[in-house]
C-alpha cells in the first residue's frame, strides 16, 4: 500500500468516525413497544436521510430468541443490562466501539464503566428506570410502598390489577418481599417465590403491556409496572398515585447495541453517536418518561420531569433499589422454572 493510499484511507476512516451529515440507505431497529420517540427518529431521518423502520418486541426473552433464530433483519436492538452479557457471550452484538465515538463524552461517568460492558464497547444508554407501583388512588387509599399490592392485594383491589409479564422483575420483587437477595438459589426461599406467584396470580386482570392506555381509564386500579408508563398514565389521570415497594424494586438500564449479522452497520453507529448528543436523549427521555445516561439532557426536558414523584426516588426509599444484574446460568434456570410454572 502506497503512501497515497494509506493517507486518503485514514482520512476516510475519520470522516466515518466523526459521522458525515449526510449518509443514505435503511436502519432497521428492534425495540421496546411505545419506546421509541417519534420525533427522534424523524429527525434522525432528515439529518442523515436514513429510512428508519422500527419493530416492536414485549420483552427480552422475545428480542433474544428472535435474534438466536437469524434471518431477523435488525440492525439495532436495546436489551436491558442483566440481558447484555449473554447478547456479548453468545457473539449476538458488534464490538462497535461507541466509547471512541464523538458523543461517548456526553455520558455520565456512572454509566461508562457499567458491570454488563465495562467501559462501554458494545452498548450506549437508552433509558433507565425501576419498576413500581402504580394505584387509582380513588379506587385504593392504603399504603402503596409495598409489593403487596400485587401479591397480598387489598380487598379492593383484587380482579384490578395489571402485572408486567416480565420474568426477573417479577422474581425479583417477590423475593425481595420475602427477604431474599436477587440471584439466591435457597430452595426453600423459591419455592415460596413460586407459591406465592401462584396464589397471587388469580387476583391480578392481566400481565400485559398495555398499562399507558387502560390504568389512566380506570381498566386497571393499580399495576406493578416501570416508572415511566405510571408517570405517562398519570399525565392522563392525576388521581394515579406511584409507590415504591419498601421490600426492594428492580432498577432497569436499556441500551443500544448493533447486532454482528447488522446490514446496515455505518447507519448504526450514526445513530449510537446520534443518541448521545444531549438535545436527541432528551427526545427519547421526554417521550417514554424514564432518565437516560447522557449529560446536559435533562435542560431540553419538560419541566415536570425534573420534580416527578416517578422519577424523583424518596430518600427513604433509595436504598431499596437494586440494579437487576445477570444471575449465574444455574440461578437463571431455577428462575426460569418458576416461570414457567406462573405462565401456565
Amino acid at each position: 500500500m502506497t503512501w497515497k493510499v494509506k493517507a486518503a484511507t485514514a482520512v476516510i476512516a475519520m470522516m466515518a468516525l466523526a459521522g458525515p451529515a449526510a449518509a443514505e440507505g435503511e436502519l432497521n431497529i428492534y425495540n421496546w413497544g411505545d419506546y421509541t420517540s417519534p420525533e427522534l427518529i424523524k429527525k434522525f431521518e432528515d439529518t442523515y436521510k436514513v429510512k428508519v423502520t422500527i419493530t416492536d418486541y414485549d420483552s427480552n426473552d422475545t428480542a433474544l430468541a428472535k435474534v438466536r433464530a437469524g434471518g431477523h433483519g435488525f440492525d439495532i436492538v436495546v436489551p436491558s443490562a442483566n440481558y447484555v452479557p449473554i447478547w456479548i457471550k453468545e457473539g449476538l452484538l458488534l464490538e462497535a466501539r461507541p466509547d471512541q465515538m464523538e458523543n461517548f463524552k456526553n455520558v455520565d461517568e456512572r454509566w461508562v464503566n457499567v458491570p454488563w460492558d465495562e467501559g462501554r464497547h458494545y452498548t450506549v444508554p437508552w433509558q433507565w428506570g425501576l419498576s413500581g407501583i402504580g394505584v387509582n388512588s380513588k379506587v385504593y387509599g392504603g399504603d402503596i410502598n409495598t409489593s403487596a399490592i400485587f401479591l397480598d392485594p387489598p380487598a379492593e383491589l383484587v380482579g384490578k390489577i395489571n402485572v408486567e409479564p416480565e420474568m426477573t422483575d417479577v422474581l425479583f420483587a417477590t423475593i425481595k418481599y420475602f427477604g431474599g437477595e436477587w440471584c439466591t438459589d435457597d430452595k426453600e426461599l423459591l419455592k415460596k417465590v413460586r407459591d406465592k406467584l401462584l396464589e397471587a396470580k388469580p387476583k391480578w386482570l392481566a400481565m400485559d403491556y398495555s398499562v399507558t392506555e387502560k390504568l389512566p381509564a380506570g381498566d386497571y386500579s393499580a399495576v406493578y409496572y416501570w416508572n415511566g408508563a405510571i408517570m405517562r398514565s398519570r399525565l392522563k389521570n392525576p388521581d394515579i398515585k406511584f409507590g415504591y415497594p419498601k421490600e426492594g424494586y428492580p432498577l432497569f438500564m436499556d441500551s443500544v447495541a448493533i447486532l454482528k449479522d447488522a446490514k446496515n452497520v455505518d447507519n448504526a453507529k450514526l445513530f449510537m453517536n446520534f443518541i448521545m448528543d444531549p438535545e436527541n436523549a432528551a427526545l427519547i427521555s421526554s417521550f417514554a418518561k424514564y432518565a437516560n445516561g447522557i449529560k446536559g439532557s435533562q435542560q431540553f426536558m419538560p419541566a415536570d420531569m425534573q420534580t416527578a414523584p416517578e422519577l424523583v426516588i424518596p430518600a427513604e426509599f433509595e436504598k431499596a433499589g437494586q440494579f437487576l444484574l445477570a444471575c449465574p446460568p444455574e440461578v437463571a434456570d431455577l428462575y426460569a422454572r418458576i416461570w414457567t410454572d406462573i405462565s401456565k
